[in-house]
C-alpha cells in the first residue's frame, strides 16, 4: 500500500474549481468615498414578459478593494465572497476599464 502525504493546497489559489462557482458581475464604481471599500452600480436590461418593453433595473452593492485600485466610474469585475462586514458580501476582481 502506498502511503503518500495527501497533495498540499495552495491557499492563495482562487480557480474556479477550488472555490466553488461563485458569481461574477461586471458593474460601474458609483462612490469611492470609503477606505478599501466602493460602492457599484449593477444594471440589467430585460423585456417585459407581458407588454414587451425594455426596461433596465439596478442593484448598487459594497464591494471590497484591499488596494484601493478603482476610482468613481470604473467599470470593473467583482466576484461573490463570504461576508466581509454587515454590507460587503462582493470582492474587487480586477478593473476592466478606467474612467477618463
Amino acid at each position: 500500500m502506498s502511503t503518500a502525504a495527501p497533495k498540499a493546497t495552495d491557499p492563495t489559489d482562487t480557480t474556479a474549481a477550488d472555490r466553488g462557482n461563485r458569481k461574477r458581475v461586471i458593474a460601474v464604481v458609483v462612490s469611492d468615498k470609503m477606505t478599501k471599500t466602493r460602492v457599484v452600480e449593477v444594471t440589467e436590461h430585460f423585456r417585459h414578459p407581458m407588454y414587451g418593453k425594455y426596461l433596465k433595473r439596478s442593484q448598487k452593492f459594497h464591494m471590497h478593494d484591499e488596494t484601493n485600485d478603482s476610482k468613481m466610474g470604473d467599470k470593473v469585475l467583482i466576484i461573490e465572497t463570504r461576508p466581509l462586514s454587515k454590507t460587503k458580501r462582493w470582492r474587487l476582481m480586477k478593473v476592466l476599464e478606467r474612467a477618463v
